[in-house]
């Protein structure tokens, strides 16, 4: 796995790729969100702890369950929004890992520290919503991903008899690129890197 990706991949993963914020009419498959799901899991967790747990609403009756919890500026593009993720995180994903790692005792290391579970389950929920979002871009899918919402008023809606917890929200679906704002500004490496 020494080979650097061709300019195309490249452009398709990061140079070219766009938050949208408005979508086509074109419906996203089953099939398709098996085949997002089937490369974001290959991403490296921490002891390959894979604590993401995913909700694709789909539905008019899964968006108006999500409504209320949504910001008024992200209201109408995730209501329109062919799929939206439900990025979350097992508060109990450790029980998976005689499974996940069988190495060595790694479920005793986070039974014995919630802290430490939440923390991680957190972290690596969030590194997996970034794969997500290039998996989908891999296979020609456009994302939105969204922090302007109530994490209770999803929890409570979604995950009320569960262990699960939202971390953000991804609109995903095919975006209509008159709906683009211009592309903006990103840091310079002198101004956000350094050497030690």
């Amino acid at each position: 796995m020494s080979e650097a990706v061709n300019a195309a991949a490249l452009d398709t993963l990061f140079n070219q790729a766009r938050t949208h914020n408005g979508w086509l009419e074109r419906s996203v498959s089953d099939e398709t969100l098996q085949q997002v799901y089937d490369l974001l899991k290959m991403g490296p967790t921490s002891a390959n702890c894979s604590p993401a747990r995913l909700v694709f609403i789909r539905t008019p009756e899964g968006k108006e369950k999500l409504r209320p919890a949504l910001s008024s500026g992200n209201l109408a593009k995730t209501l329109s929004a062919p799929v939206t993720a439900i990025v979350a995180w097992d508060s109990e994903f450790y029980e998976q890992l005689p499974v996940l790692f069988p190495h060595g005792d790694a479920r005793s290391w986070f039974t014995s520290s919630p802290q430490l579970a939440e923390e991680t389950a957190f972290r690596n929920s969030s590194m997996q919503a970034a794969y997500l979002i290039f998996a989908c871009r891999a296979l020609g899918l456009d994302t939105g991903p969204m922090s302007g919402f109530d994490r209770a008023v999803v929890d409570s809606a979604f995950f009320a008899d569960s262990t699960w917890r939202s971390n953000l929200l991804v609109n995903i679906g095919y975006g209509d690129p008159g709906k683009l704002y211009d592309r903006l500004p990103r840091l310079p490496f002198a101004d956000v890197c350094q050497f030690a």
